[in-house]
């Protein structure tokens, strides 16, 4: 295995929470259902959302941040264990395919108003 690309992101939690409030509908263009809810039902919190939106722009540039990728054609979940992990679809998964990616390795943190993420991608 090899690694094939590193993305890193921060973003400003209030200046994301702002972004949301002023665009209806832009959370439905970032992100999946699934993403948006916590496994209660209940919304998922404004610093977790910064730091999927930090994961989707890291993973962007992990890949070489070419044109045309979709927000939602990439999903950052929790497996039980606690780690976050990628499922990519479509656009995403297109061009990890091109670019020989087998696996993913994501981190996440938020803390003093700023959200950010690693993506690795590995071959």
């Amino acid at each position: 295995m090899s690694i094939i690309g590193v993305g890193i992101d921060v973003a400003e939690i209030d200046r994301f929470r702002a972004s949301l409030e002023r665009t209806p509908g832009l959370a439905g263009r970032l992100f999946v259902e699934r993403e948006l809810l916590l496994p209660s039902g209940d919304r998922r919190g404004i610093a977790s959302l910064a730091a999927r939106f930090a994961a989707k722009e890291a993973l962007a540039k992990a890949l070489g941040a070419p044109p045309g990728l979709l927000w939602t054609d990439a999903e950052v979940y929790i497996e039980d264990s606690g780690q976050p992990r990628l499922r990519v679809k479509g656009t995403v998964a297109a061009r990890a395919a091109e670019l020989g990616v087998r696996a993913w390795h994501v981190s996440l943190s938020h803390d003093a108003g700023v959200a950010s993420a690693v993506v690795v991608a590995e071959g």
